[in-house]
């Protein structure tokens, strides 16, 4: 099969043929978003993996005739945190696309049968632009304590997860949301107050999607007892708390947001289905790969980049 492979840290992906591995059944992928995540890989913040490496967990195509999505988290089933469900805590979890799993930036994949989530409709490219970033933004806002009046942030708002996050505060009801981000004309057409400093600014919460570049900003700019979400550090960066007796004094909570259940990647596809959520993104084919790449690296991508594998 045709795969995007990436063979060295920092390096253009490879085009050429692989074998497909897993474990299960055989999916036909049409579709498949580039995560933050993976971007993270590909400079090599993840210094456990091992190359060569077949990326890609957001994942849409066909599975008998049908369209499918699939759930990326390769979890146990029989420990603690899934047999409470948390799999996405799971001790043992594995994700598609990281080790010896192939994933989605190839023309197959395999996995367990119980992974396979049916589509609504077959606009397969709006599923691969949203799931991932919704469900992230539907697990992230469960741990936030948000109430209508909140007064809340979204730092790297105009990116795949940022601008899907957003959409769904407006969904919750929240009236007060601002978008960090140079995308202020798209994220003022979603009813978002756009900002390019946070400085003079009080936020009752802050999703943190860019991590080390604007923590510490964003710290400055939370409320007494205000709660920060850290989804994503975008940089592979160490984080360094440059004012820790600020955050001390004003008891601040820092809060990790480990990805997204099942039944939360369930919930996405179904308020995306039914028109809830916007789907932004740009598509590029499979070919085009290191162009989607560079163009992320500049931030030059509006939403997600969804890569157009069949």
């Amino acid at each position: 099969m045709k795969a995007a492979i990436l063979t060295q840290f920092n390096s253009p992906f490879v085009i050429g043929n692989a074998e497909p591995k897993g474990v299960g059944v055989k999916v036909n992928v049409a579709y498949t978003g580039i995560c933050g995540r993976d971007l993270v890989i590909w400079k090599g913040g993840f210094k456990n993996l091992k190359l060569p490496l077949i990326l890609g967990h957001e994942i849409v195509g066909y599975y008998k005739g049908r369209p499918v999505a699939i759930y990326p988290n390769l979890n146990c089933g029989s420990c603690e945190y899934c047999k409470s469900g948390k799999e996405n805590l799971c001790d043992n979890a594995r994700i598609l696309g990281e080790g010896e799993i192939t994933g989605g930036y190839a023309e197959e994949v395999i996995i367990p049968e119980r992974n396979i989530i049916p589509l609504p409709d077959d606009k397969l490219e709006k599923y691969a632009a949203t799931m991932d970033p919704v469900a992230t933004a539907i697990h992230a806002t469960k741990l936030a304590n948000l109430n209508r009046d909140s007064k809340v942030l979204v730092t790297g708002a105009g990116g795949g997860v940022g601008i899907h996050l957003v959409q769904y505060l407006k969904y919750l009801g929240i009236s007060s949301i601002y978008g960090l981000s140079s995308k202020g004309e798209k994220l003022q057409e979603l009813g978002v107050t756009p900002i390019s400093d946070i400085r003079g600014e009080k936020f009752d919460a802050i999703f943190e999607l860019v991590g080390s570049k604007t923590i510490n900003d964003s710290l400055r700019a939370l409320k007494k007892e205000g709660i920060l979400v850290l989804i994503g550090n975008t940089e592979g960066e160490p984080i360094t708390l440059l004012r820790p007796a600020m955050t001390i004094m004003r008891q601040h909570k820092i809060i990790g947001s480990a990805s997204y259940t099942k039944a939360e990647y369930e919930e996405a596809i179904k308020l995306v289905g039914e028109g809830k959520i916007k789907a932004i993104y740009e598509i590029y084919e499979l070919e085009r790969i290191n162009e989607a790449y560079k163009k992320m690296m500049e931030r030059k991508v509006l939403g997600r980049a969804v890569l157009k594998v069949t």
